[in-house]
């Protein structure tokens, strides 16, 4: 009870930017909030806080170990809610944000399934590809593929997710095999754009990550357009495994330069932070975790 209480102290302080903020809400004193996050980083050796009379600011190791603590809150939050109203049924209605790609092959797909369990919810499936404001623009559910760097919310893993370079065996037997990431500025490689400026690749090269910009004859906003180029032997494309995983198993496509693979981005159900997770959230969240779970699903 006492590590489940520092863990928990320590992410509030964070979320609510200092030890008084995180006493008030608690009703106790800030010595006591100290002491627990005095305890915390005793226990593991390592300091997680910066901490001045003015401010707070996460050290290296607090920020990974901040990332750890939310996913397992998020996660305990989600199991205790399933305990608690096994007996209820899920309702309301549920406003869901989601990547436009994957939202269209990985949620949209899915509702039908979901409302047939739980015919009290509706839904409002909202496909963007910005980052949205889940507090300030009233969303239940976000899915985001990437780490979560914002600590007022709560982060539910889903699914593991890896990015791969992709080529059709028509181009690659055209231009070659790239072996080295030197390779890739004699390869026209197929990249997305945002708001006016291209994305880079990423990849791990000698136990460092690497982010590259590559040239290529055709950029475009849109992941499922590169996707289609790259199938048509158009160039070199850096998708998620969500995207191209059945291509590459028909043989379709092919990957390229996997040595330089960098850590996955890995699929995440976001909801803010609430006393009582409503029972149509954990609902839906437990739907898609238990389903992404399912061994044949992503080969489907």
């Amino acid at each position: 009870m006492g590590q489940f209480r520092q863990i928990s102290t320590f992410v509030e302080v964070v979320a609510r930017g200092s030890l008084s903020a995180a006493a008030r809400a608690e009703g106790i004193a800030p010595a006591m909030i100290g002491r627990r996050l005095d305890a915390l980083e005793a226990r593991l050796g390592v300091k997680l806080l910066q901490r001045t009379t003015r401010k707070l600011a996460l050290t290296d190791e607090g920020a990974a170990f901040l990332e750890d603590c939310q996913r397992i809150l998020g996660e305990l939050e989600v199991a205790e809610s399933a305990v608690a109203e096994r007996s209820a049924r899920a309702s309301g209605h549920l406003l869901v944000s989601a990547p436009a790609g994957f939202g269209r092959q990985h949620v949209a797909p899915l509702l039908p399934s979901f409302l047939a369990e739980h015919q009290d919810v509706t839904v409002n499936l909202n496909l963007n590809d910005r980052v949205v404001d889940v507090v300030g623009e009233g969303v239940d559910v976000a899915i985001r593929i990437a780490s979560l760097s914002d600590s007022s919310l709560i982060g539910v893993k889903l699914a593991d997710n890896q990015r791969v370079l992709v080529a059709s065996p028509a181009y690659l037997k055209r231009h070659g095999i790239p072996e080295t990431l030197a390779d890739l500025a004699r390869h026209n490689c197929l990249a997305i754009s945002s708001e006016g400026s291209q994305r880079g690749w990423t990849f791990r090269d000698n136990g460092k990550l690497v982010t590259l910009k590559v040239a290529g004859n055709m950029v475009c906003n849109d992941g499922e357009v590169l996707h289609d180029w790259a199938l048509a032997g158009k160039g070199l494309a850096w998708r998620s495994m969500w995207e191209v995983g059945t291509e590459i198993e028909a043989g379709t496509l092919c990957t390229v330069l996997d040595r330089f693979a960098a850590p996955g981005n890995d699929i995440y159900a976001v909801f803010a932070q609430r006393r009582h997770l409503p029972l149509r959230i954990r609902a839906f969240v437990d739907f898609l975790r238990r389903t992404y779970a399912q061994p044949d699903y992503w080969r489907a």
